[in-house]
C-alpha cells in the first residue's frame, strides 16, 4: 500500500508530540513509542528510494564507489556537473535527511535504525568513516555526514551495527582486492 500521507502531513501528526528522540536511547527514559505516523513515514522514504534516479545513486554508492581515502572522496565531490557528482549528493544527502528526521522529533529512532529501515545507510556511512575527519578538515565542511553519525551513535544498537558493517564493508573490499589481483 502506498502512502497517502506526505512529509508535510506527517511532519504535521508528529510535530504535536514534543519529546527528545534521544531520550529513549542508550537506557534512557522510552519517551515516545514508534506509531502509525513513524510507520507510515518510513514507508514513504521506502517509496522514495525507488524514485528512478535515486535508485541510480544508491547503486553507484553500493557497487562502484568504493573509496579508499578522503581524496577519492574529494575527486568525485569536485567534479561538479558529473553524473558522479550527482550521484555522490543523492545518496549521501538523502540518507543525511532521513537522520534528521529522527534527530528533529519527527521520526522514532528505534524503528528508523533497524537495518530494514535503514541498513543501507549504515553501508555507506561506513564507507566513509574511516576517514571522516580527514575528509571533514579537506572539505571545511565540519557536519559532513553529521547527522547520519549522530544518530548512529546515538544508541548502543546503532554502534553495533555500525561496527558490524564496517567490518563486512572491508571484507568486500578485500574480495574486490583479491578478484582485481587474479
Amino acid at each position: 500500500m502506498v502512502s497517502t500521507y506526505n512529509f508535510f502531513d506527517i511532519a504535521c501528526l508528529t510535530q504535536s508530540v514534543q519529546f527528545n528522540p534521544l531520550d529513549s536511547i542508550d537506557g534512557g527514559p522510552m519517551s515516545k513509542k514508534p506509531t502509525a505516523a513513524d510507520a507510515q513515514l518510513i514507508l514513504h522514504l521506502y517509496d522514495l528510494r525507488r524514485e528512478g534516479e535515486l535508485r541510480k545513486a544508491r547503486n553507484w554508492w553500493l557497487t562502484t564507489f568504493w573509496p579508499e581515502n578522503a581524496d577519492d572522496f574529494i575527486k568525485v565531490a569536485s567534479a561538479m556537473g558529473s553524473q558522479e557528482n550527482n550521484w555522490l549528493r543523492q545518496g549521501a544527502s538523502y540518507w543525511s535527511m532521513a537522520a534528521s528526521f529522527v534527530l528533529n522529533g519527527v521520526l522514532n529512532a528505534e524503528m528508523f535504525l533497524q537495518p530494514s529501515a535503514s541498513g543501507e545507510m549504515y553501508f555507506i556511512f561506513a564507507k566513509v568513516q574511516p576517514f571522516l575527519k580527514e575528509l571533514r578538515e579537506k572539505m571545511g565542511e565540519p557536519e559532513m555526514f553529521g547527522n547520519i553519525e549522530k544518530v548512529i551513535n546515538s544508541s548502543k544498537y546503532g554502534r553495533e551495527r555500525l561496527k558490524w558493517t564496517l567490518k563486512r564493508v572491508e571484507t568486500m573490499k578485500e574480495k574486490k582486492a583479491a578478484a582485481k589481483a587474479s
